[in-house]
């Protein structure tokens, strides 16, 4: 029989110093060691093969080492640690809760807690995956993990910490371990394979630490299936064919294609892949995580978030130079929307080519910008249209001083520029235009043509039958129930009757100061609203002020309402 011995224990630390990826925990523990503050409970929580029991093992063979260094590690010399290190101690003692999740099980460790060690301090119990044990089984630990003896320590190991009941949490010292981030585990690969004399790629374990998802025996088990494949050399190639991962060649050849608006590659593209034997919904996921890195890669910042190799991490850098920002933003949520879409979809492949296809539309706008493209333009009688509409948004309702025309000028401004990025338009023509038109306006001088009164409530009526007309209703009606009064040649007095009307024209003044300061050519023009009493009392308007009109005529309404809990103001 072969003599061969996984990579995973061959290679299994030994001492705390050896431990990858843990040094916070492993710190505590040997200073918990050194100082003598040890715990009469652990419980080492955390996904799997990041190194739960491997420091469990380590740190009982630590407790009882006979010749502790300067630092807390065991020795490894003296006769507790040599025969832990053979496999015949018998002061530390394992127990799988998986097979052994019984009472009885638990009864017969806590009959076996009364006994002194033979050599050492303590005796020590190793619990893995404690979470199996019955509810039954911890209750009848309960007592022993309170209050043990002095010469015993208990360590449990979980991968399911939300399963223990909170009494046996309560009794131990709480350690969570973390995922093994990737360099860790492509600097101990690198470890491993010089110890082995195999040639491996850095690349290829980059790939290789990434699919273990933050496992270190994940990773080791990947490795010795491999090099077995390959006959003990790892490259990149030989990784991604066995592990049957699509190359991200294909994602930067893809991306590439996309940019450059050439759906015809694109489509041959993803019929390769999908020829190949690759899972089309595995494509689209990966193909949203190489957006992620260009992204990554758009700010110096964040590149520290790209976990590739140096020379991929060199060659994502220089397309995403050729990316703009807005347009891997929106490939990501088509990539989202696509993932979410794939389950429920009854033409798969057709799914994953029409996402590709509008991923192309965007990438055209890229290419003609990288190509120096003509932008195609509108007429512009059209833009000066769309120029005088948006400026109505944007008037400010003061315009007594010349600094409020400039801050109004200004603010008309940033909507030309917001409507030149978000259309076709020429910026060219619509900057000559505005140009022109602030060459051509005097703001030393104001517009105060007299009006009369019918005048302007001609007028109002003209802007409340507009509102009607485009469906504002509310404020129809807030403008049409009572008439306005005009004072002081500019000044407009309006009656309302509820705080829900004034709210709706606080909402819509401006725009209305400005058709009227348009329509009847007054710069001046204000508008004053104020509530009376009087035909807030004859009209009721919301469903408080009709419900309390209808108790003053029928008083049983309130002793109703009153019974029965109702809200009137709903």
């Amino acid at each position: 029989m072969s003599d061969f011995i996984v990579s995973a224990r061959k290679y299994r630390p030994s001492t705390f110093r050896d431990v990858v990826g843990q040094s916070v925990i492993t710190n505590t523990l040997s200073r918990a060691i050194k100082d003598k503050h040890l715990a009469q409970s652990f419980l080492f929580c955390g996904p799997r093969g990041v190194g739960k029991t491997t420091c469990a093992r380590i740190l009982a063979k630590t407790i009882n080492c006979l010749n502790l260094s300067e630092d807390g590690e065991a020795c490894d010399i003296c006769e507790s640690c040599i025969s832990f290190n053979e496999n015949h101690s018998f002061n530390i003692h394992e127990l799988d809760a998986a097979s052994n999740n019984s009472v009885e099980d638990i009864r017969n460790l806590v009959d076996q807690v009364r006994f002194s060690p033979q050599v050492g301090e303590y005796n020590i119990y190793i619990i893995d995956e404690v979470h199996m044990l019955s509810s039954s089984a911890f209750n009848a630990f309960l007592k022993t993990l309170e209050e043990p003896p002095k010469h015993a320590i208990f360590i449990l190991a979980t991968t399911e910490k939300q399963k223990i009941i909170p009494t046996i949490l309560s009794r131990c010292q709480i350690f969570d371990f973390k995922s093994i981030n990737i360099q860790d585990i492509i600097s101990h690969l690198e470890y491993v394979s010089s110890k082995e004399g195999i040639q491996s790629e850095k690349d290829a374990l980059h790939i290789i630490a990434q699919k273990s998802g933050g496992s270190l025996r994940d990773s080791l088990s990947m490795f010795d299936r491999l090099v077995d494949s390959t006959e003990l050399s790892l490259s990149y190639k030989s990784v991604i064919e066995s592990l049957n991962i699509l190359d991200h060649d294909y994602y930067l050849k893809i991306t590439d294609q996309i940019i450059s608006n050439d759906v015809s590659s694109v489509m041959l593209t993803i019929n390769e892949i999908i020829s190949n034997g690759f899972d089309a919904h595995q494509f689209i996921m990966g193909l949203a995580s190489h957006f992620r890195d260009l992204l990554v890669c758009k700010d110096i910042q964040t590149i520290v978030l790209l976990d590739k190799g140096e020379d991929l991490k060199h060659r994502y850098l220089e397309q995403s130079k050729d990316c703009e920002l807005s347009f891997l933003i929106k490939s990501l949520n088509m990539c989202n929307k696509c993932d979410v879409e794939y389950r429920t979809s009854k033409n798969k492949r057709l799914l994953i080519e029409l996402t590709l296809l509008k991923m192309t539309t965007i990438g055209q706008f890229l290419s003609e910008k990288k190509n120096n493209s003509p932008i195609k333009t509108t007429p512009k009688t059209f833009q000066k249209e769309i120029i005088k509409e948006k400026s109505h948004d944007v008037i400010l309702e003061d315009t007594h001083h010349k600094e409020g025309m400039v801050k109004n000028d200004i603010k008309e401004e940033t909507v030309f520029k917001r409507k030149v990025r978000s259309s076709s338009f020429s910026l060219t023509e619509i900057m000559e235009d505005k140009k022109e038109k602030f060459n051509t306006t005097n703001f030393s001088e104001k517009k105060s043509k007299s009006f009369t009164e019918q005048e302007m409530q001609n007028i109002w009526r003209d802007y409340s039958e507009n509102t009607r007309k485009v469906g504002k209703t509310n404020l129809f009606v807030t403008l049409s129930s009572f008439s306005p009064t005009l004072e002081n040649e500019h000044i407009i007095r309006l009656k309302i009757s509820n705080d829900t009307q004034q709210k709706i024209l606080d909402e819509n003044k401006s725009e209305l100061i400005n058709f009227l300061k348009t329509n009847l050519q007054n710069d001046y023009i204000e508008i004053h609203s104020e509530l009376t009493e009087e035909v807030k009392n004859k009209i009721p308007y919301t469903s408080k002020d009709k419900f309390k009109k209808m108790t003053e005529e029928n008083p049983s309404l309130k002793i109703l309402q009153q019974k029965l809990g109702l809200d009137p103001d709903y």
